[in-house]
């Protein structure tokens, strides 16, 4: 470890190693003495920056969820040149931590989200974070929904919200063996495409409905 170290920069060592014993052990084996050992600090040093375990997994979590929401806003900003659906559909795939690289990242979400379940300290930071990336959402829904011609038939926050739901769904089924990577981007994208051609349906008529009976 650097000899010189900030406080901030010191908390995130931290976190990492927690991020790291997670993934190998998951949340329950996170304990203070193997943070401490993995992180190469001192118990002492561990205590100084946090003063519980609850409150070192909650900026854990935030440090993990900080890095996913990042990677998102760096699509939205490096695809200028893209459309609002493709540039949408990147952000989708990165908050469903598809890639190969992003697997140890996965399994150390789930295991927070799971923990979130039955500790209000981790699914508060839960719920800002998706909070946030629903946002981003709803802003190139609105964009796409405008480029189509389909604003007046969808509503961006809930294409959004149904949008984010599928995206973090697929990341357990991928983790655990049930669908393939290839798979979910398949269905994100099917899922993407259906969203946009729905409203367009709607508001033709149907093939083959019969037309009013006169004289009724």
């Amino acid at each position: 470890m650097p000899k010189q170290l900030d406080h901030l920069g010191r908390r995130r060592l931290i976190a990492e190693a927690v991020c790291h014993l997670a993934d190998e052990h998951g949340l329950e084996g996170v304990t203070l003495r193997d943070v401490a050992a993995r992180a190469q600090v001192s118990m002492g040093a561990v205590q100084r920056c946090f003063r519980t375990k609850e409150e070192m997994l909650v900026f854990a979590l935030g440090h993990i969820g900080e890095r996913i929401t990042e990677r998102v806003r760096a699509r939205l900003v490096g695809s200028p040149a893209q459309s609002a659906g493709t540039t949408l559909g990147h952000a989708a795939a990165e908050v469903s931590l598809l890639r190969g690289e992003h697997r140890a990242e996965a399994r150390v979400w789930l295991a927070f989200v799971a923990q979130a379940a039955v500790s209000e300290a981790l699914a508060e930071p839960l719920r800002a974070n998706y909070a946030a990336v629903q946002e981003m959402f709803t802003r190139l829904v609105a964009e796409v929904a405008e480029d189509t011609g389909s604003a007046g038939h969808l509503d961006p926050v809930r294409a959004a919200r149904t949008l984010l739901a599928l995206a973090d769904g697929l990341t357990a089924h991928v983790l655990i063996g049930h669908l393939t990577a290839e798979e979910a981007h398949d269905i994100l994208h099917a899922h993407l495409v259906g969203l946009w051609q729905r409203p367009a349906e709607m508001s033709r008529p149907a093939s083959g409905t019969p037309g009013r009976r006169s004289g009724r």
